[in-house]
């Protein structure tokens, strides 16, 4: 008897100890060096968003945060690492569109991500602009789903890959819209934004860096633009929801996430300090080239929400598109 009592009360402080312990190693956190995985290869606009946060928010932490790029598989690869990684906090993942996406795409995911990671904040939401020919005789998204249905089949748009964001973004006009516009993939973003220019396709969707010259200098029209607000850059462009469209939205976006399964607490402490680092005005300067507006400064379970109506929407796109996974 007296055997069992040591044996429970032993159980019961060992118990209370872990329960102790866990609260104060959350406070503790970060205590060591983090890592910092981005699924893309370093430079561009993506790779300095990454490291410009990883540089504000190891500062603000007091730790350093050593940024790893693991570029390939469609992201999979860096995204693959961090789910596979101890949930501790300490390896961090920049997540994108593509984590809603790929599910549609693929056939064996490697992993469930709305299983396998936990949301911590948005970083980066980012529009893009339909945009014409000028020798195409519409001047407004109303104008362009006439023709299109005037002329079923007749006009052409360009894209960078299958299954690629101006892909999809324009699929899921097609299907909101019931216009039919042929596909016509290119081996890349900068050979349809080419074949646009040269008139050899009518339509693209394309990012507001990169059309932004081309539509101020007249050799491309913009009808709107993908989010649901106006770009300070191109404030006479409507949004696809005033231009008629009222269920359209198709934005690309960058995300911090961490594995399922880490502390609350310490997922709360992420959120709060990238938040912070968000707001600075140098992380202002690469969202204004980018086109993006202010980012909403949201809560995990927000970004959550965002995460599932993502998820949905680009699921109906891929299905509408007939685009079978491989």
């Amino acid at each position: 008897m007296k055997t069992l009592r040591r044996a429970l009360a032993g159980f019961a402080l060992t118990a209370f100890t872990l329960i102790a312990i866990a609260p104060t190693r959350a406070q503790d956190y970060p205590n060591r060096t983090m890592t910092f995985v981005v699924p893309y290869p370093a430079g561009g606009l993506v790779d300095a968003l990454a490291r410009l946060i990883a540089d504000r928010i190891g500062k603000s932490m007091g730790q350093t945060v050593v940024v790893e790029n693991r570029p390939g598989g469609a992201t999979m690869i860096g995204t693959r690492a961090v789910v596979s990684a101890p949930a501790d906090g300490y390896t961090i993942l920049l997540g994108n569109t593509n984590i809603s996406i790929n599910p549609g795409l693929q056939k064996a995911m490697p992993y469930n991500a709305a299983k396998d990671l936990a949301p911590v904040a948005i970083i980066n939401i980012v529009p893009t602009l339909f945009l014409v020919h000028p020798d195409v005789p519409v001047k407004s998204i109303k104008e362009l789903i006439a023709l299109a249905k005037a002329k079923p089949g007749q006009l052409n748009y360009g894209h960078g890959g299958h299954g690629s964001f101006p892909h999809l973004a324009v699929e899921l006009f097609k299907a909101l819209t019931k216009t039919e516009i042929t596909a016509v993939p290119f081996t890349g973003a900068a050979p349809s934004l080419t074949a646009t220019l040269g008139h050899h396709v009518d339509l693209l969707d394309n990012d507001i860096p990169t059309a932004l010259a081309y539509v101020q200098g007249g050799q491309l029209r913009a009808l709107a633009i993908t989010s649901n607000t106006r770009a300070s850059t191109l404030p006479d462009v409507p949004t696809m929801v005033e231009a008629g469209v009222p269920e359209y939205e198709a934005v690309a976006w960058q995300g911090i996430f961490v594995p399922a399964a880490t502390p609350k607490a310490v997922v709360q402490k992420l959120n709060a300090e990238i938040i912070k680092a968000i707001a600075s005005p140098d992380l202002k300067d690469i969202y204004a080239k980018q086109g993006a507006g202010d980012i909403p400064a949201w809560t995990p379970e927000q970004f959550g929400d965002f995460l599932k109506k993502e998820g949905l929407r680009w699921k109906n796109a891929i299905e509408a598109a007939g685009i079978k996974p491989e």
